[in-house]
């Protein structure tokens, strides 16, 4: 037998040895135990404990009694089946400890006034302390309306008062869901009834109301942890069962919450640090200067919806949170590459400075200690700091065997500190993807090397790729959905990771000793910070980036078995480089997806086509084609990511106009997908600016990209190549800017009875084929059309895109009058309001339509010549 590699100070005796796996079942054991009794009755949990307590003593006593000789006469007759008595008594002992810590933590939650006042929806004032940063609640979109953002911010309540007077001490995890407009403790917002009277106009008012909820947003997220607040809300029981929250506690505006203490000192320290880091990103392009706060400390705050969801599927969202390689990063820059991290030859920042071995521990337990301060102790951040420091260290010994225990110690720590991370969806990723690093990537890295593939390349490919084969699986659960370009954008993020993480932090300690330093080392992170967003952004925007999966756990099983035949599968594969090329050419056009080769395969979108309607759900999004790779858009439904994908399945690259029929959210919400990776040359509009949030945030989204913004006007017409298009509503009113070229409303202008009734509708000409599109709009506008002087323009029309979703609420007469060939309906599956409503889509049936829908039918794509003589046809994708 050869030397161990302590004899031959490198790693290469331990690679070529077996695993040392003695630590990993206690470890998983802990982990199964916590995870399954946090919610279990009291009694359950202390009878598991004893019993294993009891057979864990037992195995042990077993081994040691006894007289040495029989002892030893015992050990040579066991032979083989020792060890696995020690095993069992580690497991039995690790999972009495788990299901102790799992009792305690999860008895904490369920017991105490708080749990049983939310049962009875009770309204109490509550002294409660900050445990974790607030943030912004994620826009969602409930029928036509966004709900209103709100603060979330997770606290400890530590004392509650009845409306009775009775107050009680207790330490209880509650979620605080903060209005819009309820101040926070510092006084700085303003309640909404002390606006006063607004200047001139409802956008004056809309404004001030708008500034009012944004400065009290922003005084809320302003808010350090530790902050101790009296509140006065409505508790309510937690929305989903089986986590850390016991209540949620929604916060009123009256009586305005009251500051009791300030944050703690280190909390102070590392809001200053995280303001500076803040401060000086500001000037940066977007991107960067959302990303780079989250890369270096986790602060994730201007993180846009869009943006996230890029990183979500690349799979790179780990990229957006603390993580261990954050803190590897700044270790490996201190004591450099770990295998030299005993020898003589050493390298980094530390044998520069004539730093010992001790005192470069020493050192870089300091900076752990920061990191944690400065990305704030929570359990992710905890996670973060001892699996990364622990597996540099093991790494440091020179000893790779060690990494496995190393790794499982982590575990079973973290675990019996806190046994909600056993419920972590990111606890398990973490672990699962380290371990990966651990066990296949060097196999697959010396696998690659053979195969003559540079040992740097061979490294980062290994990682990237056994990370994303054990974490798919549980990816899949999560989001329903596998990333074919994971690996790749993982390999062109990294190179930038290291870099960005540095400069930050630089720039972090800087900042509050010398701001222009600061700034000038944010600009330089902001290159591989910016790398890092285009990398997501453009693997995001690929046609095939992602293909759909079960998102259960049967499907992820299924993923797994899959994972494993196409690993051994590519084991033999690699034999056959001609092979291997063939593949990688087919998984590029899976991904990218040429429009040609994609019509080809699935007959979508059809030749021809002139008019497609995207399945976009409870909403609304169409498109007009516009020549290659253009189209006009009327509306973008309510989600990015569906009408994002429609677009992409058309070829939609450049938009020359789009037309936002109103302001409702299941028309305009899913703006931003309409504009990612797209040229939008101009939006129009509505002049009806309700609901106002709405109407704010097309006009942000139009700014923040220098798009254009006019509005539409009666009479206005328009072409863009073939086609060609009119609008008939809605007629200009008092003060609103109206085209030039469009003629006078005759007679008085209808004041509009809402949102829908102001939508924009329009008769379009392509090819042959007429197509009259009405937005949302209602009876009373519908019955002014039909007696406008454009009436006789809307008679027997090709295509009708039935207004608001086929509700119940159409003017008969205006039917009868577009007597349509095609009725096309877009509307959600199950939606809660019956659309279409039967009544509508038999009228229409009645007078001779073809009626399809989306919730049924999927998207629809028209085409043909139209007209009397000619033929209208339909596709579904």
């Amino acid at each position: 037998m050869g030397r161990g590699p302590e004899e031959h100070g490198t790693v290469r005796g331990d690679r070529a040895g077996p695993l040392d796996l003695r630590l990993v079942p206690p470890a998983l054991a802990a982990w199964a135990t916590a995870a399954l009794t946090l919610d279990t009755p009291t009694g359950w949990t202390a009878g598991i404990a004893i019993v294993c307590l009891v057979g864990g003593v037992v195995l042990l006593w077993a081994l040691r009694s006894g007289p040495p000789g029989q002892r030893a006469r015992a050990g040579r007759v066991l032979g083989r089946f020792a060890w696995a008595r020690a095993s069992a008594a580690a497991v039995l002992l690790c999972v009495a400890a788990a299901a102790t810590s799992a009792g305690l933590h999860g008895a904490d939650v369920r017991s105490g006034p708080v749990p049983e006042l939310a049962g009875r929806y009770a309204t109490v004032t509550a002294e409660v302390e900050v445990s974790g940063d607030p943030r912004l609640s994620r826009p969602r979109v409930r029928g036509d309306h966004a709900a209103p953002v709100a603060v979330l911010v997770r606290a400890e309540v530590r004392r509650v008062e009845q409306s009775d007077g009775m107050s009680v001490r207790t330490r209880t995890p509650v979620l605080l869901v903060v209005d819009g407009d309820a101040p926070a403790g510092d006084g700085r917002a303003v309640r909404r009834d002390q606006i006063g009277v607004a200047p001139a106009g409802r956008s004056a008012q809309r404004s001030a109301a708008g500034a009012v909820a944004r400065d009290a947003r922003g005084a809320w997220l302003a808010l350090l942890p530790s902050t101790r607040l009296r509140v006065t809300g409505r508790l309510a029981p937690a929305l989903t069962g089986g986590d850390r929250t016991a209540a949620v506690l929604r916060v009123r505006g009256r009586p305005g919450p009251r500051i009791v203490a300030g944050p703690s000192g280190a909390q102070r320290l590392a809001g200053r640090l995280r303001a500076g880091l803040r401060e000086a990103t500001d000037g940066l392009p977007g991107d960067a200067r959302a990303l780079l706060p989250g890369l270096v400390v986790g602060d994730t705050s201007r993180i846009t919806p869009e943006l996230d969801d890029a990183f979500k599927e690349t799979d790179l969202a780990h990229t957006l949170a603390v993580s261990g390689s954050n803190l590897t990063v700044l270790l490996a820059l201190l004591i450099g590459p770990p295998g030299l991290a005993q020898q003589v030859e050493r390298r980094g920042l530390a044998p520069r400075l004539g730093l010992s071995l001790r005192a470069t521990a020493l050192l870089a337990g300091v900076l752990t200690l920061g990191f944690v301060i400065v990305s704030r102790p929570d359990p992710s951040v905890l996670r973060a700091a001892v699996c990364g420091t622990v597996a540099l260290l093991a790494l440091a010994t020179g000893r790779r065997r060690s990494l496995i225990p190393a790794l499982a110690t982590a575990v079973l720590l973290l675990v019996l500190y806190d046994p909600w991370l056993a419920r972590s969806y990111g606890f398990l990723l973490s672990v699962l993807a380290t371990g990966a690093l651990l066990v296949l990537a060097p196999g697959w890295s010396e696998a690659l090397r053979r195969r003559r593939v540079p040992p740097r390349l061979a490294e980062a490919l290994a990682a990237a790729a056994a990370a994303q084969a054990v974490c798919a699986p549980v990816t899949a659960v999560l989001s329903a959905r596998v990333s074919l370009v994971a690996v790749p954008c993982n390999l062109l993020a990294e190179v930038a990771v290291a870099p960005a993480t540095v400069l930050g932090f630089a720039a972090l300690m800087t900042a509050p000793v010398a701001m222009a330093p600061a700034k000038v080392l944010a600009w330089c992170a902001s290159w591989p910070a910016g790398w890092i967003a285009g990398v997501a952004r453009t693997g995001a925007a690929l046609p095939g980036a992602a293909v759909g999966w079960p998102g259960s756990w049967p499907g992820a099983l299924a993923l797994a078995a899959v994972t494993v035949a196409v690993v051994l599968a590519g084991r033999r594969l690699t034999r056959h480089p001609w092979l291997c090329g063939l593949l990688g050419v087919l998984l590029v056009l899976a991904v990218v997806r040429p429009a040609p080769l994609t019509r080809m395969i699935t007959g979508w979108p059809p030749p021809g086509w002139r008019f497609a309607m995207c399945d976009v759900g409870q909403g609304d999004a169409t498109v007009l084609a516009a020549g290659a790779g253009a189209g006009v858009v009327v509306d973008a439904g309510p989600d990015p990511a569906l009408v994002d994908h429609c677009l992409r399945q058309l070829g939609i690259t450049r938009v020359p106009l789009l037309v936002l029929t109103h302001f409702h959210a299941d028309h305009v919400a899913g703006l931003p997908g309409v504009l990612r990776g797209r040229s939008v040359a101009a939006i129009e509009t509505t002049g009806f600016e309700e609901p106002a949030d709405q109407a704010e945030f097309v006009t942000r989204e139009a700014a923040a990209r220098h798009i254009p913004l006019r509005r539409a006007v009666a009479g206005e017409e328009r072409r863009t190549g073939a086609l060609s298009w009119r609008v008939l509503w809605p007629p200009p009113s008092t003060g609103q800017p109206s085209d030039p070229q469009a003629p006078a409303w005759p007679g008085p202008v209808p004041e509009p009875d809402g949102p829908n009734d102001a939508s924009v509708a329009m008769l379009v000409r392509s090819g042959g084929l007429r197509l009259l599109l009405l937005g949302d709009l209602e009876p009373p506008a519908q019955q002014a059309l039909s007696r406008s002087p454009a009436a006789a323009e809307l008679a027997g029309v090709d295509v009708l895109k039935v207004a608001h979703h086929g509700s119940a609420y159409q003017d008969p007469d205006l039917i009868r009058l577009a007597a349509p060939r095609v009725a096309l309906i877009s509307c959600g599956a199950d939606n809660p309001y019956g659309h279409p409503a039967p009544a509508t889509v038999a009228a229409l049936r009645a007078g001779g339509a073809l009626v399809l829908r989306t919730d049924r039918d999927g998207e629809l794509a028209v085409g043909g010549t139209g007209g009397p003589g000619g033929e209208v046809r339909v596709a579904r994708d």
